[in-house]
């Protein structure tokens, strides 16, 4: 089978279409004609190993269900699942518009576990896109279980929000200072994102422990999350009925606008670069080694 391997701020992702992998039912067997045969858990962990496999933070699978419509799931590197990704969708997004050979600028509509999104995808270059997602309303969560391991200070902001999956931000003065990996590990149910404001007006900085994948380079949902909090806050000036919020993480800068497209929702938008090709083993998917 082949994958394409897309990268967002040094946040990668596996994409598989499985119109590709029914095509080779004919010739390999039955499984391919059913991929919920397959056991996608286990081929997400051995085509993410950044050690044995191809490395990435998660594996998306691509169904479409017309020329705009597509279905996405998404299989963290290690194996579970979840409900969304911001990173994901734009990646998923650039997936399509390569596969359409699309010029100018297109909109899919995304069929995810947390409903749909839509994502706008123009053109950059032969390898890289801007894309921008509509991220959907953010909605309050309860604190997540074992929070009080954690043991953070009364007085520290924090926030508990959805952006389709669940997030934990945390206020800090300094993000360079914090063992995101060790606190991540005591609420590993939730993405846990440590913000910081500034260097700019209009910014804050950013790491991240993400469920099911630990720390990466950056994350789609999580900025989403923190510029919301850090309005609410007012780590960041309102800036009128929509607020522009640059989002500095690891492995790149995020835009993110807080009440667009409408109020409650939040945009995110940048590059989204196709890293290049890969065929995988089908045994991957089996359990055996490829």
């Amino acid at each position: 089978m082949r994958v394409h391997k897309f990268d967002a701020w040094g946040n990668d992702f596996l994409v598989l279409d499985l119109a590709d992998v029914r095509s080779q039912g004919d010739a390999t067997g039955p499984i391919f004609r059913d991929p919920s045969l397959i056991d996608w858990p286990v081929a997400a962990r051995a085509w993410c190993d950044r050690v044995t496999g191809i490395g990435a933070d998660g594996l998306l699978l691509l169904e479409r269900i017309d020329d705009l419509n597509a279905r996405m799931r998404l299989f963290n590197s290690d194996g579970s699942m979840a409900e969304m990704s911001g990173n994901g969708a734009r990646c998923f997004g650039q997936a399509l518009f390569r596969s359409d050979a699309a010029r100018g600028e297109r909109v899919y509509r995304l069929h995810t576990d947390a409903g749909i999104r839509e994502v706008t995808v123009g053109e950059r270059d032969n390898d890289s896109v801007i894309a921008s997602v509509d991220m959907g309303e953010i909605t309050p969560l309860s604190a997540p279980h074992g929070w009080d391991a954690l043991g953070a200070h009364p007085d520290r902001p924090v926030m508990h929000v959805s952006v389709g999956n669940p997030h934990t931000v945390v206020g800090v003065e300094d993000v360079s200072v914090v063992d995101v990996l060790a606190l991540g590990r005591k609420i590993p149910q939730v993405n846990l994102e440590v913000v910081a404001p500034g260097p700019e007006q209009h910014a804050i900085t950013m790491r991240v422990h993400e469920r099911g994948a630990g720390i990466t380079q950056a994350c789609g949902t999580g900025a989403c999350a923190s510029a919301w909090a850090a309005l609410w806050w007012g780590l960041v000036l309102q800036g009128g009925e929509r607020t522009e919020v640059l989002v500095h993480m690891p492995g790149g800068d995020a835009t993110v606008i807080v009440h667009a497209p409408s109020r409650g929702r939040v945009t995110l938008t940048g590059p989204a670069k196709h890293v290049g090709a890969y065929e995988v083993s089908w045994q991957a998917a089996m359990g055996s080694t490829s």
